[in-house]
């Protein structure tokens, strides 16, 4: 059956070839379904690495004498 869904084709060494279908065998899904699952998931780590930068770097300019109450933000 034909998907709508874009592809994506991509070379690895066979060395990680080996490993994604081992996780996708102990999962008892298809190789491509188990490598779309571990891009998502260091997409998300990514994402994850970003946010905590940014955060890092609000933290330093912080400052509390500035910054406004749960109250003044909320009205509770």
């Amino acid at each position: 059956m034909p998907t709508k869904q874009p592809r994506l084709n991509i070379v690895v060494e066979p060395s990680l070839y080996e490993l994604i279908g081992k996780l996708a065998a102990e999962d008892k899904v298809s190789l491509s379904l188990k490598a779309r699952d571990l891009l998502r998931m260091a997409l998300e780590y990514n994402e994850d690495l970003y946010w905590i930068s940014e955060a890092y770097q609000r933290e330093k300019t912080f400052n509390r004498k500035k910054a406004l109450s749960h109250k003044a933000v909320w009205g509770k």
